[in-house]
Formats: structure tokens, C-alpha cells, sequence
């Protein structure tokens, strides 16, 4: 800004600033076209001092005076640990205004997902998904700009954020495009470390180029010393301003206050007494002078400090032991000596109280002055402050982690209720956090083993190592009761599996069963160790498997949810492996209650996790079951989006729905599923099989629509070539990398692809034609060069069809075995493929055995029936071979 800038010494950190205002009223306006502008992200970073909550204050301002609807939050130092504690500042106060009725109304679906995170709303009983908590609160952000268009969020000092509003902020910022807001962060760099760091990073890179903002000029610095002090301060005396601060703002201002109060003449002479001034405003010197104001006023400052928000003379004065009179004075000392102030009006939080800090600087200062044992106790006193204010425990968490450990039973009871509390927001750091300090105090031997088991429970989603590590502390110490026990051998066989360790997963599901007594609990152990070998393709099965699950599933009659589950390993290992398709139906319906799923073994119930439902669905599927397999898909997409479990979860659904409808033939639907799949699965991270899994159904399907290079331009963008993943990905992945190839014409490498999909078939013991279909592929490959092996793996195909024994699997073998036939045999063949696939559920096989057998016996009915099929599964390559056959027919 120039020097004849008005209110120069109020706004000292606004001179010099007109490029970045000029951007903040540009992104404004562009905002205010109309409410289908797209949203952006502006980012101003450097130094404390340097002005960026006065920036985001002018943004405000500007924001406002253009009509805008403007929230402002910050971030503090002393509680980066508080969950949503920045996200709630920001939104909570356009919704306390309704009645519960109304915000139940206004978020919708929404309501008891993001409403506890927000403090709207009690938590629920069980923990909450933290990716689903983090997009209810995007959706309450669409949800609000539709009110309160034009919509501008200011968020300032973002390094201290916590965790999870930076999550919501970075997921926030991918979706700006879709919804009318600017967001403008403000923070410091290098002050934010791991996920936050992180976080803060992906948000920049949203960002419009990221602002610096430098420091003052000596001609700005002169400027405002002449302001705020008068004209006849001298060129010296100005430029030693300068010097001494650096060109930092708040510095500065802080100087020319001080150069105020102890009437120095600006002058040439003087300018050597500055430097002292200025250390008496940062660090050491501001805690000197803070000690010159006297005993009662220095507690009253550190008091303040350990609160952070919500600083009210009477609750200080509380925490400090002091009287009220004594606590008045020692606020109107702190205001006169510009260490306390009252809350910008601008800027005002609804939990600020009647006073805050007048910088960050000075609260950090402050709160590290405090002597440690000082410290500790302010903070034990602060928690039951707060615990006895009616917030809970998870309000009193922040202060109860700082509190000296002591052996207090009563502590280490409050800390994992405040966990209990963070899980059910959807918090599970926080959690773990409170967790981690209550074997700190040291619990009791008797509770210490059930903290243990809570950490492993509370870590299972964000770290598997760390899982591993804490129940297996639990499981090494007496306590656990038997069912808890086999909880977390379970949970610890899951985390181990995450963590790529499938060998030691297995050995320590074996290990505990082998300790328990015939029933329910072992039998949960032994699936277990069933089902983790099962899914992961990787590593070559022991020669005894299917034999041991066979005859261990021979026993169980569905009674109760283990022996469920090792009726439906059955099920899933005799499809894979291509048995009687009758007998892995019967498995599996003996899995079900009424046909449905039994209690416990729901989509959300994490007693056994998702892995088992998918085996289950996804034998049906390829059994020919597909109304089966359907119903279960539909109902996991619906119980996630109602639960608002999204992320893996979602992107999970959406794969298994859009597979179903692959199945039956509906490939636009297929696809339109599967990309909304692929789009939730790379927010959770891609070489998951999630993401291989949908990636691998994706090229599938726009295969089948006969969309080569569009199969081919997401299988190169997403990365779906070797090396392949250790879990099972159905169909296999090897055999439609190889369908691919050849399509675009890299028949050798088709071939090779294909081989390695029958060798690992065959190590594997999938014999299963549909699930792995490399054999029908690469004798069409091998028909010109090898015509005997073409023909062996032809009858080979139709042997194992016909050995599993469904409609699809049976005519999709028919129609490999008449593509390389001629004459009357092949249209034999056609003929016999389209009647098996014409009873099957599969609708674009039963169109491209139509369209074929139309071609091979020259039949105009025959092409045009199957014409009409291709149509209706948006099979678009197949309808041109139709319409050109036709048009030679004509």
C-alpha cells in the first residue's frame, strides 16, 4: 500500500498488499456471476507477523460489502488436538440458529453423520466411519451455499488446524469446482507436520498459485512510523524501525506502540535504544515484562493460555485461585499492556469469550513460559473445569492428556470415555491419542489389557502396524475375557493381513485355534484362516486347503455366524475352482437366514468384516444367481449411503453393483457404476485391490461395449498391467489384461498375458471358465498359428464348463468351440450356445451368440434379433458387427 494510506496504524499489515487484495476481490467477484460459478481456494503463507489474519480480516470485509456471506475460523496452538475444532467454528454458527427439527430437515440424510461432528447432534453408540464424516461435512458445505450464496470461507493460522478439518479441507477443496464457495487459508509454513502437513499440501496444490507475502519495505515501514507517530520522525530513525523488525507488521506495530508509551523522540539519536523496545515485545523480553505486572497478573496470563478459547474473567480466575477483584485488575493490567484484548468483532467465535491474546505470538510466549509442574496442574484444574461444565470428556481430553501421570484410576476412565466419544464422531486419532496417555498413568494391571485391546481397535482403519503392535501387547497379558480374546486374535490376524503379512496372519489365527475347545470361537479362528488364504491370490495355497474347508464345512449346519461363515468359504472356494455351481448355491444358501443375512453379519458389522459378504455375493454372481447376488449388492450400497460409509466402502458398492450389471448385460449402467467406483476408490488410494478390482471391471466392460481405446486409456492411466496385486481380483485380472491386449492389436503380448493367466490358474486351482476366462481368449488367439493347442484348450474350456454346470459358463465354451469351427459345425454349435446362454442371466453373451450364429448360417432374423439385444446392452461394437453383417446379407 502507499504511505498516504488511511488508517494506516490500525492497518499497518495491509500496506503494500495490493496485489494480494486485488486477487481476493477478483476471486469474489468471479464467485458472485451466478451460483453456478465454480468454487476456488486461495492460499497466503509465510512468517508470524506478517499479516495474514489482517488479510483475511480485509478479505472479510471486502466479501461483505459485495454482498457475500462470510464465516471466519482459526487455528490455535494448544488445540491442534481437538477434533473438528476448526470445521465446527466455521460452520457451527449458521446452524445453531435452528431448531433441531430444522437442521434435521436442512442436512438430510446427513443429519447423524456430520451433526455429531459439528456438536449438533449426540453421537451414536458405535464408531463412526471417518471418511463418511468428512464427506457429510462437504455435503453440509453444498447444502449451506445454496442458502447462503455467495458463500466465502476464511480460514486462519490453518497449520494449526486439527487434523480433521484439514481432512475436510482438502476433501472440500477437490469438490470447489462443483459448488459456488471460495475458501481462503492463511497459515505458516513448515509448522504442520504428518497427516496435517500433508493435508495442508494437497490443499495448496488446489490452490491458485500460493501467495508469499513479503515483508515491509523500508519505504511502507516509514510510512507507517510517520503515521502512527508522527511526521517528524526522522529518515534514520524510520529506517531503524525497519531494520529492527525485519519488515514484519505485527513487529512493527508492536514497536511504534512501545515507542508511544515511553515517549522516545524519533529521532536519529533514539534509534539505538529500539532494538531493547522491540525484544521486550517477543519471547523473553514479553515474558520479563509480562512478570513485571506482578504475581497475580502473570497467573491470570498463564491461566489464559492453558484455556486458549473461551477466556472469561471468572472462569480464569477459577483455574488461576484467584479472587474476582484480584482477577478484574489483572485484566485491565494484561489489556493496558497489550498482551490480552478483547475479540475483533469481525472475527468473533462463538466459544471466544470475553477476551483473547492479542497475537498468536503471545499466547505461544505465554504458554511456554509456564513452568512444566505449573503447567501440568493448570491443565488437571482446566479439565475438571470443563468436566464439570457439563462437555464431556471429550471436551476435557485436551487438558486431561497434559495432566502428569500418577497412577489415578479415575483419569485413565475418563480418557477412554473421551476415546469412546472421539470413535463415535468418526475421530479415531483423537481416540488413540487418549488411549496412548491412559497407559501412561499406568492403569491398573486388570484395566491396562483392555486399553490395549481399545488401541488396537481404535487404530485397526489408519494404521496396521501400529494395530498390530497394541494387540499383541493385549493378547500377552491375562484379562481379556474368551470372546474378547478371540476379538482381537481376529482383528489381529486383519491388521497383519493390511500390513502384508499374510503368512503370520494365518499362523496366529491357527495358533489360538489350536488353544480353544470345539465351538463357536474356534470355528471363527479357523474361518479366519480360510478366508484370508482364499483371497489372496498371491501366495500358492497348501495342497490340503479346499479339502480341509470342505470337510470342516461339512459339519456346520448355519447355526450360528461362524458356522455361516465357513459355509460360505465353501461356497466361494468351490466356485473359484469351478465345482457343481448347484452345490456352491446350496452352500451358500445355507449361509442365509430366511434368505437373508443373519444378525452380526451385516454390511456395517464389524465382527467379520465386508471380505465375507463379498465371497458370498460374488458366488452367487458367477453361479448364474445373479437375482441373489444383486440383492446384496443393492443392499451394501444402501446400507452405506443411509450409514454414510463412503470412501472404500462406497467405492466398493458402486464396483459390486456395476458388476452385477455386467452380468446381466446392462453395460451403460455397468459402466456409469463402475466409474463412480473408480472415482470414490482413488480418493482411498490406488495398488489396493479396490482399486484393481473396479479398474479390472472397468476395461471388462468397455471391452464388451467394444470402447478398445477407451478400455485402453483408463487401464493406462490407472495403472492395470503387472505387476498384479497378492488378493484376489475377480474376474481375473491377468486374463482381461490379456483380452485387452489383443483387441489393440498386440497379439504376442495377448498370448503371453494369457499363458500367465493359466499358469496362475492352474497353481491356484481356479478352474472356473468365467471367473478366469484366459482359456476361451487364447484359443481364439491360437486358432491361426495352432490350431491342435487351440482345439485341446477349446475342449478344456468345455470340460470345466460343463463341470460347473451353468448356462453362461456352458455356452460361452460353445461359442469359443464354434469360433473355430467351420460349416455346418459351427452353426451347430451357435445354435447350442444360444440356447444355454438364452436360459443364462447374461445378456451381452446371449446377444454376441445371437449376432454370431446369425452370421454363420447368413440368417437376416437371426442378426436382427440379435441386433436388438446389443442395442439394449449398449453392446456398441457388437451393433455395428450386426448392422454390417446385415448389410452384406442385403
Amino acid at each position: 500500500m502507499t504511505e498516504d494510506r488511511p488508517e494506516a496504524a490500525a492497518s499497518a499489515s495491509l500496506w503494500e498488499r495490493d496485489a494480494e487484495i486485488t486477487a481476493i476481490t477478483e476471486a469474489i467477484d468471479e464467485l458472485r456471476v451466478d451460483k453456478a460459478s465454480p468454487g476456488t481456494v486461495l492460499v497466503f503463507s509465510d512468517e508470524a507477523g506478517i499479516g495474514k489474519t489482517a488479510l483475511l480480516t480485509e478479505a472479510r470485509r471486502v466479501a461483505e460489502e459485495r454482498g457475500c456471506t462470510a464465516w471466519y475460523a482459526r487455528g490455535g496452538e494448544t488445540v491442534t488436538a481437538v477434533p473438528f475444532n476448526v470445521v465446527r467454528q466455521l460452520l457451527q454458527p449458521a446452524l445453531l440458529g435452528l431448531l433441531e427439527e430444522e437442521t434435521r430437515d436442512y442436512l438430510g440424510d446427513w443429519y447423524d453423520i456430520a451433526g455429531p461432528a459439528l456438536g449438533l447432534a449426540e453421537p451414536g453408540a458405535t464408531p463412526a466411519d471417518p471418511q463418511g464424516v468428512c464427506d457429510g461435512l462437504v455435503a453440509a458445505v453444498n447444502r449451506l451455499v445454496r442458502r447462503d450464496w455467495p458463500l466465502v470461507l476464511l480460514i486462519d493460522d490453518a497449520h494449526w488446524a486439527d487434523q480433521e478439518t484439514l481432512q475436510w479441507l482438502s476433501a472440500l477443496s477437490d469438490r470447489l469446482t462443483e459448488m459456488c464457495v471460495l475458501v481462503v487459508v492463511a497459515h505458516r509454513p513448515g509448522e504442520a507436520t504428518g497427516d496435517r502437513a500433508r493435508h495442508l499440501t494437497r490443499i495448496a496444490a488446489k490452490a491458485r498459485p500460493v501467495t508469499t507475502l513479503s515483508a515491509l519495505t523500508p519505504e511502507a515501514t516509514a510510512g507507517i512510523t510517520r503515521t502512527t507517530i508522527g511526521d517528524h520522525a526522522d529518515d534514520a530513525f524510520c529506517r531503524e524501525v525497519w531494520a529492527v523488525t525485519g519488515g514484519n507488521p505485527y513487529l512493527t506495530v508492536e514497536l511504534l506502540a512501545k515507542v508511544k508509551d515511553s515517549q522516545l523522540d524519533p529521532v536519529e539519536d533514539s534509534a539505538a535504544r529500539l532494538r531493547a523496545l522491540n525484544k521486550a515485545a517477543r519471547g523473553d523480553g514479553l515474558v520479563a515484562r509480562l512478570e513485571k505486572l506482578g504475581v497475580e497478573a502473570t497467573r491470570f496470563a498463564w491461566a489464559a493460555a492453558i484455556l486458549h478459547t473461551g477466556i472469561t474473567g471468572e472462569i480464569v480466575a477459577r483455574l488461576a485461585g484467584l479472587p474476582p477483584d484480584t482477577a478484574a485488575e489483572c485484566v485491565e493490567l494484561l489489556t493496558q499492556a497489550r498482551i490480552l484484548t478483547a475479540p475483533d468483532p469481525a472475527n468473533r467465535q462463538p466459544d471466544d469469550g470475553d477476551l483473547v491474546f492479542v497475537h498468536p505470538l503471545i499466547a505461544t510466549a505465554v504458554y511456554d513460559s509456564i513452568p512444566p509442574g505449573v503447567r501440568t496442574a493448570f491443565h488437571g484444574v482446566a479439565a475438571t473445569v470443563v468436566t464439570e461444565s457439563g462437555r464431556g470428556p471429550a471436551a476435557a481430553s485436551r487438558h486431561l492428556i497434559e495432566v502428569h501421570p500418577d497412577g489415578e484410576s479415575e483419569l485413565v476412565e475418563q480418557l477412554r470415555a473421551a476415546a469412546t466419544e472421539h470413535l463415535a464422531v468418526g475421530a479415531p486419532d483423537a481416540a488413540r491419542r487418549c488411549l496412548e496417555r491412559a497407559l501412561k498413568e499406568p492403569p491398573a494391571p486388570d484395566v491396562r489389557v483392555h486399553v490395549l485391546y481399545e488401541l488396537g481397535c481404535a487404530t485397526l482403519l489408519t494404521s496396521p502396524a501400529t494395530t498390530i503392535e497394541y494387540l499383541r501387547s493385549a493378547l500377552a497379558e491375562p484379562g481379556l475375557d474368551s470372546t474378547e480374546r478371540v476379538d482381537a486374535v481376529f482383528r489381529l490376524s486383519q491388521a497383519l493381513l493390511h500390513n502384508n503379512q499374510l503368512e503370520e496372519a494365518v499362523r496366529t489365527v491357527v495358533a489360538e485355534a489350536a488353544r480353544l475347545e470345539p465351538g463357536p470361537d474356534r470355528m471363527r479362528l479357523q474361518a479366519a484362516r480360510y478366508m484370508w488364504e482364499g483371497i489372496h491370490a498371491g501366495e500358492a495355497l497348501t495342497p490340503t486347503h479346499s479339502q480341509e474347508l470342505a470337510v470342516l464345512a461339512a459339519t456346520c449346519t448355519g447355526r450360528d455366524n461362524a458356522e455361516r461363515a465357513l459355509l460360505i468359504l465353501r461356497g466361494f472356494d468351490a466356485m473359484v475352482r469351478g465345482e457343481n455351481a448347484e452345490e456352491v448355491v446350496e452352500f451358500c444358501d445355507r449361509a442365509l437366514v430366511n434368505g437373508r443375512l443373519a444378525p452380526g453379519l451385516g454390511w456395517t458389522d464389524s465382527e467379520w468384516g465386508i471380505e465375507l459378504l463379498l465371497m458370498l455375493a460374488t458366488a452367487y454372481a458367477y453361479a448364474d444367481r445373479l437375482d441373489r447376488a444383486e440383492s446384496l449388492y443393492t443392499e451394501a450400497l444402501r446400507t452405506y449411503e443411509s450409514a454414510g460409509w463412503t470412501g472404500g466402502h462406497l467405492a466398493m458398492a458402486y464396483a459390486h453393483v456395476g458388476h452385477g450389471h455386467r452380468r446381466r448385460g446392462r453395460l451403460r449402467q455397468a459402466e456409469e457404476s463402475l466409474r463412480k467406483s473408480l472415482a470414490f476408490a482413488e480418493g482411498v488410494g490406488r495398488g489396493l485391490p479396490l482399486h484393481w478390482s473396479t479398474t479390472c471391471n472397468l476395461v471388462d466392460t468397455l471391452l464388451a461395449r467394444g470402447h478398445v481405446q477407451e478400455a485402453w486409456k483408463v487401464a493406462e492411466k490407472y495403472g492395470f498391467a503387472p505387476p498384479y496385486p497378492s488378493p484376489i481380483v475377480l474376474p481375473d485380472p491377468r486374463s482381461i489384461r490379456g483380452r485387452l491386449l489383443l483387441a489393440v492389436g498386440r497379439t504376442e503380448e495377448g498370448i503371453n498375458e494369457l499363458e500367465g493367466a493359466e499358469k496362475a490358474a492352474n497353481t491356484r486351482g481356479h478352474h472356473n471358465t468365467i471367473v478366469a476366462p484366459w482359456g476361451g481368449d487364447l484359443a481364439r488367439a491360437l486358432a491361426g498359428d495352432d490350431p491342435r493347442r487351440a482345439a485341446e484348450l477349446a475342449l478344456s474350456v468345455r470340460s470345466r464348463a460343463e463341470r460347473f454346470g451353468t448356462n453362461t459358463a456352458i455356452g460361452e465354451a460353445l461359442r469359443v468351440e464354434a469360433a473355430l469351427a467351420t460349416g455346418k459345425q459351427a452353426a451347430k454349435l451357435y445354435a447350442k450356445a444360444v440356447t444355454y446362454l438364452a436360459a443364462s442371466p447374461c445378456g451381452y453373451e446371449h446377444a454376441a451368440a445371437r449376432v454370431e450364429y446369425g452370421i454363420a448360417i447368413r440368417s437376416a432374423s437371426e442378426l436382427t434379433r440379435g441386433l436388438t439385444l446389443a442395442e439394449s446392452c449398449g453392446a456398441d461394437g457388437l451393433v455395428r458387427q450386426a448392422r454390417e453383417a446385415l448389410a452384406r446379407l442385403t
